[in-house]
């Protein structure tokens, strides 16, 4: 791991003074010539050093993502799926000889996913969704299940999939927010800017959160209180439902605290009307 710049150059001044042939370089001006030489040195070497971080970081991903069989594998063979495509023969990618580069991109209709076991039998969970008007959204079921069948052509003989391709789970948040008076009107306005700041924060968390992330209420405050005319935030009660593939619908919502993982890999909040501003 690359060190901080500051225990580099503690090491080269060590090492200065320590040095008979040195001694005259004893100013502790911070714009001595040889302080300053010793400060870019130290920079250049921790450049080089975080660079050999992000070298082998990478190194890593790819080994992790090439290995066949492995779950970041899973994930990787997902997101280069091609829709309209077909496999080179006994291959796990597909022939694109005859293709532009702009319809390789356009058939690439997988927009994330994420790749984890089943904790009741021996499964693989694949967790999809495509986009729609730069939201996250479910591919069309015939899209599915063409997917479908290409994990089922390049997956290891013997692993059972399941492909999760739902609509987003919905989120229901119940917040209390104490405004400050001369910059928030009583409707969450900002009265300066005429937006809505907090709902603005809610949408914005919400697209920060990885695909098939941890959302955590914890932050999702912390994110509020920086919000301008928020003064405090308090989130007095979260719900989410999701598809149950049983009935093909949403279950009732069901109360969660601390955090929740979604069950499609994203949420949707249904409705910003149960925000109260409070003075």
């Amino acid at each position: 791991m690359a060190r901080q710049i500051e225990v580099i150059q503690k090491e080269m001044l060590d090492k200065i003074a320590s040095d008979e042939n040195l001694k005259g370089l004893n100013s502790t001006s911070k714009t001595a010539i040889f302080r300053l030489l010793v400060y870019v040195v130290s920079f250049s070497i921790w450049a080089l050093e975080a660079l050999f971080d992000l070298h082998n970081k990478e190194v890593d991903e790819k080994l992790a993502n090439q290995k066949s069989g492995t779950l970041p594998w899973y994930r990787t063979m997902a997101l280069k799926y091609q829709d309209g495509f077909d496999l080179v023969k006994d291959r796990d990618y597909f022939d694109n000889s005859m293709a532009k580069p702009e319809e390789i991109e356009i058939s690439k209709i997988i927009k994330y996913a994420a790749v984890g076991e089943s904790e009741n039998d021996s499964r693989v969970i694949i967790k999809i969704a495509g986009e729609t008007s730069g939201k996250l959204s479910p591919i069309r079921p015939e899209q599915k299940e063409t997917f479908e069948a290409y994990i089922k052509e390049i997956k290891w003989a013997g692993v059972s999939t399941t492909v999760v391709n739902y609509r987003p789970d919905k989120l229901y948040l119940n917040i209390q927010i104490k405004r400050d008076v001369l910059v928030l009107d009583k409707n969450g306005m900002s009265i300066r800017n005429a937006n809505y700041p907090v709902i603005e924060a809610i949408s914005e968390y919400m697209k920060e959160l990885p695909f098939d992330g941890d959302l955590r209420l914890s932050a999702l405050v912390d994110k509020l209180q920086k919000v301008a005319g928020v003064l405090d935030a308090t989130i007095i009660s979260a719900q989410s439902a999701w598809i149950n593939p049983l009935i093909n619908d949403y279950d009732l919502p069901q109360p969660f605290s601390i955090s929740k993982i979604p069950v499609s890999g994203y949420f949707d909040v249904v409705t910003f009307e149960n925000i109260e501003y409070v003075v």
